[in-house]
């Protein structure tokens, strides 16, 4: 089959651009999968590793019944995701969520693209728009876009790019931290995928250490980007400055809220505040700082982490960062198929499409694959049911987001997947008596519901597909 087939380009080896080539040759197209590193790094890549985790190592909840990324999760599975199916192989502990060793996790995704007949890899910046020979091409560049094709695409759409900054929270040593003031344990004692209840290690901080820390955290050196003056912060991976410019006690209700944790060296007085850190790969040599993502600059990052109590002596595998994201307009630019409206021969997938999150990247990426190979075998692919998890982040990129086109591009901001992007449910959700439910479990039932029409009506889509 395939030798008769052009193949489909795909510019970028990430999350995104791994999973689009996996799934375009799983359908039988041929694939060249463009990455450009090594021969040009990007300023938070460390390898040249396809699928590269360059922030956090956590693909966060896998509950597929009450919470909308471990539905995405569940979905990818069912349509044969490369991405969650080495994830799974390379599991760590992280209580309810999937976390996974990164250097595993990368290797797995790259031998299983090599290994792949259809798939040809091809070390090399596209410095530009692709030639006009290559007909079906997905862009998945991710949010650090080499500056020439950023540059033409800008260019050809007319649009500024948006933009937001990332942040990357620190990676410790383990054997640095000291377990006689720190502890083990999941909150409330949940255990998760490969979990005992006990994955996260816990540090905790009273009062007059916390104001000491927020104290710090506030007067410590940071990073300036005067260049990008005005660009906003995604409020789901917010720099613990930032966070803590916004209120004293703003980190002690995120990252470092105390709830569900006791301290087995002092059971009987609660901490005021604690750190979580998750262990990062499958020796458990390496934790990374649950939530501190920072724009500190490195001597004072280091000053400030250590007054975190069982972090005194603590050594960095790697310390904090932040860069620039990009993203485009998409529902002003891109049609249903993910298709450039002013150059349909460009489709887009991932983070530059203003999703957010690895999972959510590499779904967008597993359509992308999905729907070039359709149009590469002239089988066109019938939309996805919106109320599933693939269905409504599709919708939201596209078009789902109101009121963008009338408000401007300012309107339109990098999104998680959540329940919020489906549609309602056409019945109230009801007990198993039949009785209307309030409160907490009334959200429950209807976070149950969501996920389970959602799995009904993809498997409703896949039988379409036999």
């Amino acid at each position: 089959m395939t030798e008769h087939l052009k193949p489909i380009h795909i510019i970028g080896g990430g999350l995104a651009g791994s999973e689009a080539a996996w799934q375009a040759a799983e359908a039988g197209v041929p694939v060249i999968l463009h990455e450009m590193r090594p021969q040009r790094m990007t300023e938070a890549h460390k390898t040249q590793g396809l699928a590269e985790l360059v922030c956090s190592n956590s693909f966060r909840s896998d509950d597929a019944a009450t919470n909308a990324v471990g539905l995405l999760h569940a979905e990818m599975r069912k349509l044969g995701s490369l991405i969650m199916a080495s994830g799974d192989a390379h599991q760590v502990p992280a209580g309810s969520a999937l976390a996974v060793d990164r250097d595993g996790f990368s290797n797995a995704v790259t031998a299983a693209l090599e290994a792949h007949p259809n798939i040809t890899i091809d070390r090399g910046e596209i410095a530009g728009l692709p030639p006009a020979e290559w007909d079906n091409v997905i862009v998945a560049t991710g949010p650090l876009t080499s500056p020439p094709l950023a540059d033409a695409i800008r260019a050809l759409t007319g649009e500024d790019g948006l933009a937001f900054f990332d942040a990357i929270a620190p990676i410790v040593h383990f054997d640095t931290i000291d377990m006689e003031k720190a502890w083990f344990q999941s909150r409330y004692d949940k255990a998760g995928p490969g979990g005992t209840g006990a994955d996260y290690i816990n540090c905790p901080l009273d009062k007059e250490q916390y104001e000491a820390f927020i104290d710090a955290l506030l007067a410590g050196d940071k990073t300036e980007f005067k260049e990008f003056e005005g660009t906003p912060y995604f409020d789901g991976c917010l720099p613990v400055e930032v966070m803590a410019e916004r209120g004293r006690e703003t980190l002690r209700h995120g990252p470092m809220k105390p709830v569900g944790l006791t301290n087995p060296h002092n059971p009987t007085v609660k901490a005021y505040a604690i750190v979580q850190l998750r262990q990062d790969n499958a020796l458990g040599t390496l934790y990374n700082m649950v939530g501190f993502q920072t724009k500190l600059k490195y001597g004072a990052q280091t000053d400030i982490l250590r007054m975190i109590p069982g972090l005194e002596k603590a050594v960095f595998a790697r310390l904090g960062g932040i860069h620039r994201n990009t993203y485009l307009n998409s529902p002003k630019l891109l049609d249903g198929s993910l298709r450039l409206k002013a150059m349909p021969r460009l489709r887009f997938a991932g983070q530059i499409t203003g999703c957010e999150g690895y999972v959510e990247s590499a779904a967008v990426g597993l359509l992308a694959g999905r729907m070039a190979a359709a149009e590469q075998l002239g089988r066109p692919l019938p939309p996805l049911p919106p109320t599933t998890a693939l269905g409504a982040l599709v919708n939201h990129i596209t078009g789902g987001h109101i009121s963008t086109i009338d408000a401007g591009p300012r309107s339109f901001q990098p999104m998680n997947i959540n329940f919020g992007l489906f549609p309602p449910l056409t019945e109230p959700v009801k007990s198993e008596d039949g009785k209307r439910l309030r409160g907490k479990d009334k959200t429950i039932a209807k976070k149950r519901a969501l996920s389970a029409r959602a799995l009904r009506e993809l498997d409703g889509w896949l039988a379409s597909q036999i």
